[in-house]
C-alpha cells in the first residue's frame, strides 16, 4: 500500500471518527430537549393536581347547601327567583364562610357538614315541618321542598380572587415528592387586572439561573389569574433520565472509534510489515550474495587456472569456500532462530553460571577483532545467576555486535547487583538513536533507515532475538539514547 492510498484511509477514518461524534451528540441534544419538555410537563402536571388538592380540602371545610323551607313557594318561576338571589349574595360575598345564615328569609343554609351529612339534617327538617303543617299543605311542601347542594370547589373559584401560597406549597411538594422531582421553585399568584410586578411571591430570591417556568391550567384557579411556578436545579434530574441514553451513546461512539484506530493500527502494521519485509528481501539478497559469489569464484578459479597443481593456492581458495559457507551457515541459523522464537517452541536450559567469567571471555573475544576500545567493570565478588549459557551469551553477544558496529570506538560494559537483580549496562559514545526508532528498535527485522544503502549488513533479528531470551531468563532490555550516548540495560533475577 503506498502512503497516497494510507492516508485516503486515514482521512476517511477521521471523517467517520467526527461524523459519528456530531450525529451522537445531535442525538443528545434532542434527548434532552425532550426530556426537558417533559420535566416542564411533570412540574405543571403537579402543580394543577396540587391546585386541585387545595380547592378539595376548602370544599371538604365549606361544603355549603341550601333548601326552600317556606310554605307559600308554588312555582318553579318562583324557586328560580330565590336561586338567582341566593347567587347574587354569593357573588357580593368575600368569602364563603362569611355567608350569613339568615340573610336570605324562606331559605335554609347549611354549612360546615358533609353532603350526606346535609341530606340528613335537610330530612330531619322536613319530618318536624309536617307536624306543625296542615295536612292538606303537606303535599305542596313535599313537591317544593328541594336540597341546592354549591360545591364550594367551584365557587371559592368563583368568588375568591386570591390564593394561600403557603398552603399550596405544601400540596406541591407533595406532589413533587411523589414524582421524586427534587427542584428548588419559587410560586407566584397574579390575581386579575393586577400588574406582574405586584404579583405575590413564595419562596422569593432562591433561584439560581438557569431556571425553567410554567403556569398552571387548573381550571379552578380565580378567572383571569396566572399562577406560575419557577424552578432550577434541573440538570441533574436530566442527567438521571437521560444517563442509559448517554451510557449507550458513549458505548456506540468509544466502539466506533476502537474499531477504525484498530483498523488504522492494522493497516499501518501491514504497511510496516510490507517495507520490511522488502527490505529484508534485500537485505537477504546482498548477505547470501557475497558469500555464493565469492565461493564460485574460487571454484572457477580452482577449475580454469589449474590452481589444483598449487597445493597453496588450492588451500586458500578452500579457505575461502569453508569461510562463506560457515557465514551462510550462520545466517541461516539466524533466521531458523527466528522462527523457533515465533512458535515458542524454545526452550532453555537454566543452569547456575558465573556471569563476571562469561561477560570477560565475551568482552575479550570482541576486543581481538576490532579496535575500538571495550571496558569492562564489574564487582570484586562474583555473581552467579540461572543462565542457559548459551542462548544469554549470543544474546549479550548481539548487543556488543551492534555497539562495535554503529557505536563510537568507546564501550563500556558495566556489572552490578541490586535488589536481588543482576543489572547489565551496555553503552556507547556513538551519535544514538532517535525516539521515532527508539520504539521499534526491538521489532523483527526493524533496521533504522538508511535511505536506500546500509553501510553494515544485517537482516534486523539479533535485538529482537537479545529481547527475547532476556525475557525468558524473566528480565528485561531497556534502550536509553541521546546524541551523545546509547546504553542498553539489562535486568535478570540473581539466584
Amino acid at each position: 500500500m503506498n502512503h497516497s492510498k494510507y492516508q485516503i484511509i486515514l482521512y476517511v477514518i477521521v471523517l467517520v471518527i467526527i461524523s459519528t461524534i456530531g450525529i451522537q451528540g445531535y442525538w443528545n441534544y434532542k434527548n434532552y430537549q425532550s426530556h426537558r419538555r417533559q420535566l416542564v410537563n411533570d412540574v405543571q402536571t403537579s402543580l394543577d393536581k396540587a391546585v386541585d388538592d387545595y380547592y378539595t380540602q376548602l370544599a371538604e371545610k365549606t361544603t355549603f347547601a341550601f333548601s326552600f323551607v317556606n310554605d307559600t313557594i308554588s312555582s318553579a318561576d318562583h324557586e328560580h327567583s330565590e336561586i338567582s338571589s341566593v347567587l347574587k349574595h354569593f357573588d357580593s360575598t368575600k368569602s364563603l364562610l362569611d355567608f350569613s345564615k339568615d340573610s336570605i328569609k324562606g331559605v335554609k343554609i347549611y354549612t360546615g357538614y358533609s353532603a350526606d351529612s346535609i341530606m340528613e339534617l335537610a330530612q330531619s327538617d322536613l319530618e318536624r315541618k309536617k307536624d306543625s303543617l296542615i295536612q292538606s299543605n303537606i303535599k305542596n311542601n313535599v313537591q317544593y321542598l328541594d336540597i341546592k347542594k354549591l360545591t364550594s370547589k367551584v365557587m371559592i373559584s368563583i368568588n375568591s380572587d386570591s390564593i394561600s401560597l403557603d398552603n399550596l406549597s405544601h400540596l406541591v411538594n407533595k406532589e413533587l415528592s411523589r414524582k421524586q422531582l427534587d427542584i428548588t421553585y419559587q410560586l407566584s399568584f397574579k390575581a386579575k387586572n393586577e400588574e406582574t410586578k405586584k404579583a405575590h411571591v413564595w419562596n422569593p430570591n432562591t433561584l439560581e439561573p438557569p431556571y425553567l417556568e410554567t403556569q398552571s391550567k387548573s381550571n379552578f384557579l380565580p378567572k383571569g389569574s396566572q399562577l406560575t411556578i419557577q424552578f432550577s436545579n434541573i440538570s441533574s434530574i436530566l442527567l438521571k433520565r437521560m444517563v442509559l441514553g448517554i451510557l449507550i451513546s458513549l458505548t456506540l461512539i468509544l466502539g466506533v472509534i476502537a474499531c477504525l484506530i484498530f483498523l488504522l493500527k492494522v493497516i499501518r502494521n501491514q504497511k510496516q510489515l510490507a517495507e520490511v519485509k522488502n527490505d529484508l528481501i534485500s537485505n537477504m539478497t546482498h548477505e547470501f550474495k557475497t558469500p555464493i559469489a565469492t565461493i564460485g569464484v574460487a571454484l572457477e578459479s580452482l577449475k580454469d587456472f589449474n590452481a589444483l597443481s598449487d597445493q597453496k593456492r588450492t588451500e586458500s581458495y578452500l579457505n575461502i569456500s569453508n569461510q562463506q559457507l560457515t557465514k551462510l551457515h550462520m545466517m541461516v541459523e539466524k533466521l531458523l532462530e527466528t522462527a523457533t522464537l515465533d512458535s515458542h517452541d524454545l526452550e532453555l536450559k537454566l543452569e547456575s553460571n558465573n556471569i563476571n567469567d562469561l561477560l570477560l571471555q565475551l568482552k575479550q573475544k570482541h576486543q581481538l577483532q576490532t579496535n575500538k576500545t571495550i571496558h569492562f567493570s564489574h564487582p570484586d565478588e562474583h555473581i552467579f545467576a540461572l543462565l542457559d549459557a548459551f542462548h544469554f551469551e549470543n544474546a549479550i553477544n548481539n548487543v556488543l555486535d551492534n555497539a562495535i558496529k554503529y557505536g563510537g570506538d568507546i564501550i563500556k560494559m558495566t556489572l552490578s547487583k541490586e535488589n536481588k537483580r543482576v543489572l547489565l549496562s551496555i553503552s556507547d559514545d556513538g551519535n544514538g538513536i532517535s525516539k521515532l526508532h527508539k520504539e521499534h528498535i526491538f521489532d523483527k527485522f526493524y533496521r533504522v533507515p538508511q535511505g536506500n544503502t546500509h553501510d553494515v549488513k544485517g537482516f534486523g533479528i539479533g535485538l529482537f532475538y537479545t529481547k527475547t531470551i532476556i525475557e525468558k531468563h524473566h528480565g528485561s532490555i531497556f534502550l536509553d539514547s541521546n546524541t551523545k550516548q546509547t546504553t542498553f540495560t539489562i535486568s535478570i533475577p540473581h539466584g
